[in-house]
């Protein structure tokens, strides 16, 4: 028997529950800890039990045994299926699962399960869309560093690449340039060691902590130049998802009202928030999955 439900957004930097209970009624939402498979499958699953442990503290519900929950989760990383099927076979219990990409709990919520597209921008970043015949399509996601064109770990790179070109002189020092080499920290007179170290250790979340500093100096023309780059991949995603432009447009993640600034002109005329997030996405299609199922 199912008596409550739980939703999951789990990405390189953090992860988001919304707990509802059988009816459908929502009670709680709590947080945690990055719970991207590419970080490890344990670690991911210790994220999640983390996070729903506190939704249900903060509902004041006593935490059941695993058998009376259903669990959907929209994780970064799910595109690797041999992530994907150890993540699932490592299910501590839960009554029922469905794991699915981010990007399509993203959508669920975005559009609360009604056809359209959205391009979410966090950590990483991915396009999707569902049409009125019910077919979807992906654009994007390949993961980082060869994908994930205008996330967090994108812009941060290519902040690093300045850096770089900073500290060979190839570049002119800046107050952008010091903003990212203390948050590597290089501090004194080793700072190209300082950063080589950095770099050897770096995650995509690592690279992704970097982008609110480009926000931040985006009045400097490199900076500016980044992000400016990046609201073109975004409407590039857009494009290739829905090419005539029929359906509605959400942006979503942790980026996406930040690079609103950046947009093309007629992308930014028809992007609209997102009416919910990926936690909701992933609730909506658990509850959903059983229904279909029973």
């Amino acid at each position: 028997m199912i008596d409550f439900y739980l939703g999951v957004d789990g990405g390189g930097t953090g992860t988001r529950v919304r707990l509802a209970q059988a009816d459908g009624a929502e009670l709680a939402q709590a947080a945690s800890g990055p719970s991207g498979l590419g970080l490890g499958i344990a670690r991911a699953w210790a994220s999640v039990q983390e996070a729903a442990a506190a939704a249900f503290a903060k509902a004041g519900v006593e935490q059941p045994s695993l058998d009376r929950i259903a669990i959907g989760l929209g994780l970064a990383g799910v595109h690797n299926k041999q992530w994907a099927a150890e993540f699932v076979a490592a299910n501590p219990g839960y009554a029922a699962i469905r794991l699915e990409t981010d990007g399509f709990t993203t959508l669920m919520g975005a559009h609360g399960g009604a056809p359209g597209a959205i391009v979410a921008i966090g950590t990483g970043s991915v396009g999707e869309v569902l049409r009125e015949d019910g077919s979807r399509n992906e654009v994007g996601g390949w993961g980082f560093p060869a994908g994930d064109e205008a996330s967090g770990g994108w812009i941060g790179l290519r902040a690093i690449g300045h850096v770089e070109q900073v500290l060979d002189g190839r570049q002119e020092r800046s107050a952008f340039a010091d903003s990212i080499v203390a948050a590597c920290g290089a501090v004194g007179d080793n700072q190209r060691n300082a950063i080589q170290v950095w770099l050897g250790q770096a995650t995509q979340t690592a690279y992704a902590s970097l982008a609110p500093l480009v926000l931040r100096h985006a009045d400097h023309p490199v900076a500016r130049a980044i992000l400016l780059d990046a609201g073109r991949e975004v409407a590039s995603i857009a494009h290739a998802l829905d090419p005539q432009a029929r359906l509605p447009l959400a942006l979503c993640g942790g980026l996406g009202a930040a690079l609103r600034d950046f947009l093309p002109p007629e992308l930014l005329a028809r992007a609209g928030k997102p009416q919910g997030d990926s936690a909701a996405g992933a609730l909506r299609m658990i509850q959903l999955h059983l229904k279909e199922n029973q």
